[in-house]
C-alpha cells in the first residue's frame, strides 16, 4: 500500500510485524478506547483548570476515522484540547491487564532530541494514562515520565521506550468511579471487534483455497462484481494480496447498493468487511 507522505512518517516496528488487517484491528480497538473517553476527559480537565471554558477534539491521523492513519504512525497528538484559547495536546494509553511491572511510552512521544543530540522532555503536552482493571487514571507531564523512567528495549514494541517502573507509576493513579461505565463499554466493543476478526478467521480458512488459485493479480483490480457474494470474494482476495482496486469509489458506492430491508446477518458481515477494506483505500 502506498504511504501518504503529509500524514504518515514512519512504519515502527510493532506495525511491520503485523498484517495491514492485524493493524487495522489494532487500531480500531485504540479508536473504541479514545472516542469513549472524550467525555469524560474533557470534565475531568475541566476540575483540573477550575472549570474554565474547555473543548475536547479527536486529533492524531486518526481525527475522523481511524483508517485515516494509512498503516504509519502519526506526529500528531491524539487529543487537543482547547483551554480558554490556549491549546495543549493529548496522548492517551490504556492498560488491559493487571500485574504489570514496567508502563512503557514511546521515546517520540516524551522527548525531543536537542542540537547535541540530548534529549529532553516535549513542552505544552500531557498524557491522560487508564488502568482500566482498577478504575484508575493519572494525567501526567512528560518531563515527570523523562524523570521517573529508564530507556530500554520493549519486546511488544520491538523497540525502546521510556519505562516506568510499578511501584513509582501505581503510586500517581487515581481511582475515578466514572470509569467503571467507560471501561465496560470499552470491554463491550472490543468484545464484538474480536467476534467480528475471528469470524475473519473462518472466512479466511473458507477462501484459502481462492487465495491459492489466484493467477493474474491485476485483473482481479479491474472486475467490479455483480453480487454480494463474489464482491466479498473478491474484496477478501485483494485485501490478502495487498492490492487496490481501480475505481474504489465506484467499487463501494455499488457496494451500498446492497443494504436493504431484510438482509441475514451474514450479509451485514460481509457487507462491513468489504466497506471496511474499501474505505481504507
Amino acid at each position: 500500500m502506498a504511504i501518504d507522505s503529509k500524514t504518515v512518517y514512519a512504519q515502527s516496528s510493532d506495525i511491520k510485524s503485523r498484517t495491514y488487517l492485524e493493524y487495522r484491528k489494532d487500531m480500531k480497538k485504540k479508536a473504541i478506547a479514545e472516542l469513549e473517553i472524550i467525555d469524560w476527559l474533557e470534565n475531568k480537565l475541566k476540575e483540573l483548570y477550575n472549570n474554565k471554558i474547555i473543548k475536547v477534539n479527536k486529533s492524531g491521523g486518526d481525527e475522523f476515522l481511524w483508517f485515516l492513519r494509512k498503516g504509519g504512525v502519526s506526529r500528531k497528538p491524539d487529543f487537543v484540547a482547547d483551554i480558554d484559547g490556549d491549546k495543549k495536546e493529548f496522548e492517551f494509553q490504556y492498560a488491559d491487564k493487571e500485574g504489570l511491572e514496567f508502563y512503557d511510552f514511546k521515546i517520540s512521544k516524551v522527548a525531543k532530541r536537542k542540537k547535541d543530540k540530548s534529549l529532553e522532555p516535549i513542552k505544552n503536552k500531557l498524557f491522560i494514562y487508564i488502568y482500566k482493571p482498577q478504575r484508575k487514571y493519572a494525567i501526567i507531564e512528560p518531563e515527570w515520565i523523562f524523570n521517573n523512567s529508564n530507556i530500554a528495549m520493549v519486546e511488544a514494541w520491538r523497540t525502546a521506550a521510556y519505562r516506568v517502573p510499578k511501584d513509582k507509576f501505581e503510586k500517581i493513579l487515581k481511582y475515578d468511579p466514572g470509569l467503571e461505565q467507560i471501561c465496560n463499554q470499552i470491554d463491550i466493543k472490543t468484545y464484538i471487534l474480536n467476534f467480528q476478526h475471528s469470524l475473519i478467521d473462518i472466512y479466511k480458512d473458507k477462501l484459502s483455497f481462492l487465495l491459492q488459485s489466484v493467477i493474474d493479480e491485476d485483473k482481479i483490480i479491474n472486475i467490479i462484481p455483480n453480487e454480494l457474494e463474489s464482491y466479498f470474494e473478491v474484496c477478501f482476495i485483494l485485501d490478502n494480496l495487498n492490492k487496490v482496486p481501480h475505481n474504489a469509489n465506484l467499487w463501494l458506492v455499488y457496494l451500498l447498493s446492497y443494504i436493504t430491508e431484510g438482509i441475514s446477518l451474514n450479509e451485514i458481515a460481509k457487507i462491513l468487511y468489504c466497506i471496511d477494506f474499501l474505505y481504507s483505500k
